[in-house]
């Protein structure tokens, strides 16, 4: 398959971007003469994170790209053959520069779908050294992705549908590429926003920000704007100097909240003005750098009613220190009064943006009913998941030459489920999910309205359930190199999540002490099970 000509192709995973033992391994295979054998490998993960009851897939579209893409260029060949055996055949690196994925195929979950432990994010085929070779890269690409969406997803649950959530954790974030990946993940798991300018760029997520403390501190007060004067934003009437109508309006408000007219910090309301002079119609006001009752506050709104006399309207403030939940409560309070003072109606509905090392115990606080927040910007908490940094995924193979392969161990968590198997999902009359099946390929799926019998993984004893609806969940993506299908673009992914959370039940929705979700296998794939671990053949 050629590599297609797409700019993030590369950015998502590049060749080498791999454990060596995947390199050693092919020597392996190639030297067994077991290559081009066909091979699948599965990739799930074990727990799902955070305690919860669920996951959300994710990273799919990185994965096509990368497969399409895949490609060792000479340079790659170079660096193996310096790390391989002086010895090795030159007509191994010979057969690495040939290799493309126009033999793979790939079934996935949709991005966005429900996942749970054990049920394949992807399955992929092909020859066997090309799958192998595949192995962490799509691990790289899909287990941090899906943490992101979960955790993201997670935040959504405890904000609720109304409070808009940004992610601000670029600068958190574990290097440029994890940031990137941060950025366009927490948008799928629910997030409005981010500030990372590249993902607007690349991933077509929406970007928001305004400006930091810095900004405010760089001006004392003294600074004369080269051009203070402002039009109207009918554009009809004489320009103002915005800085002159500002300080008349300072007077009012100051004498409004009771404070004398040289308590607000004269450098605070120079960048107010200068800001405003750039931004007329999306002036924001950061309340914090000295202070919020004495300073901020009182400078936000003389530059807000200035502009307000000349037609146009402040669209937030915001807050990144102290009690926000109380500031934010207090600065409505008075938005609303200076609203029927001055005849202003619409200052009483500013939106309150509050940040500050936000987590789950501080946004279910800030969320709470009543409160007068509005968009909550959150970094370090969603981008670098504290509560688990990693979700684990494993990609293990399961056949080879249509031969089921199963790993044995000491530990019964890390044993693998054989052979190519296909997945379902049972759904109740209420359209919410029941639990998942994982049956053998070659086996009839599931009918509605019929009893099944399954067994729950972890169980001792088989269970039936009769579902009203049945979903197939792996759908076929890439076959022998090509697209088969569009993928769904970020935003629809995004919609696709949250319409598969709102089925999900509130005792699997939980984010603490939920309720685990059924995974089954069929009576074919259990009795499988049951012969390979007592040391049967296929």
């Amino acid at each position: 398959m050629a590599a297609e000509q797409d700019p993030e192709a590369l950015a998502a995973a590049r060749p080498l971007l791999t454990d060596l033992y995947q390199a050693t391994m092919a020597l392996g295979y190639w030297r067994a003469g077991r290559a081009r054998e066909q091979a699948e490998f599965e990739l799930f993960f074990r727990g799902c994170p955070f305690g919860g009851a669920f996951a959300l897939a994710a990273g799919l579209r990185d994965c096509v790209r990368f497969l399409r893409a895949f490609r060792l260029r000479d340079a790659d060949v170079q660096f193996l053959a310096s790390v391989l055996p002086p010895d090795t055949e030159p007509a191994f690196f010979e057969h690495l520069r040939g290799l493309d994925c126009s033999d793979v195929t790939v079934r996935a979950l949709p991005e966005g779908s429900l996942a749970f432990p054990g049920v394949p994010l992807l399955q992929v085929c092909g020859p066997l050294l090309v799958v192998q070779l595949l192995e962490t890269p799509l691990l790289c690409l899909v287990s941090y992705a899906s943490l992101i969406a979960t955790n993201a997803a997670r935040l959504r649950l405890i904000a609720g549908p109304k409070k808009r959530l940004l992610e601000m954790g670029l600068r958190r974030a574990q290097g440029p590429d994890g940031g990137l990946t941060a950025s366009t993940y927490s948008y799928l798991g629910g997030f409005d926003g981010s500030s990372n300018v590249l993902a607007g760029q690349l991933r077509g997520v929406p970007v928001a920000g305004t400006l930091a403390h810095s900004f405010i501190t760089s001006f004392l007060g003294t600074e004369v704007p080269p051009n203070p004067m402002l039009a109207p934003a009918a554009s009809q009437g004489p320009r103002v100097d915005l800085a002159a109508c500002v300080e008349a309006w300072l007077d009012r408000v100051c004498a409004h909240l009771r404070l004398g007219v040289q308590e607000p910090h004269r450098g605070e309301r120079a960048a107010f003005v200068a800001y405003a002079l750039a931004f007329p119609r999306a002036f924001q006001g950061l309340l914090d750098t000295y202070s919020v009752q004495r300073s901020g506050l009182p400078n936000f709104l003389a530059v807000a009613l200035a502009l307000g006399e000349l037609g146009y309207r402040a669209v937030g403030v915001r807050l990144d220190s102290g009690d926000l939940l109380q500031q934010a409560q207090e600065i409505r309070k008075i938005f609303r009064t200076i609203s029927a003072q001055f005849q202003v109606p619409w200052l009483e509905s500013v939106s309150i943006t509050v940040s500050n090392n936000v987590n789950e115990e501080e946004l279910a606080r800030l969320a709470q009913e009543g409160s007068e927040i509005n968009v909550i910007g959150i970094g370090t908490n969603v981008v670098t998941c504290p509560r688990q940094p990693s979700l684990g995924c494993v990609y293990k193979l399961v056949s080879v030459g249509g031969q089921p392969r199963m790993k044995l161990t000491e530990d019964p968590e890390k044993q693998t489920l054989p052979g190519s198997k296909a997945a379902f999902r049972l759904l109740g009359a209420d359209g919410s999910p029941l639990l998942d099946v994982l049956q053998l390929v070659e086996e009839p799926p599931p009918q509605a309205g019929q009893e099944l019998r399954v067994w729950p993984r972890g169980a001792q004893e088989a269970c039936t359930v009769r579902p009203a609806h049945v979903e197939p969940l792996l759908r076929l993506w890439v076959r022998r190199g090509q697209l088969c299908e569009p993928l769904p673009s970020l935003a629809e992914s995004r919609d696709f999540a949250q319409l598969s959370l709102s089925r999900l039940s509130p005792e699997h929705k939980r984010l603490e002490q939920p309720a685990p979700y059924r995974v089954a296998l069929s009576d074919k794939l259990q009795a499988l099970v049951d012969r390979l671990r007592a040391g049967g053949a296929p």
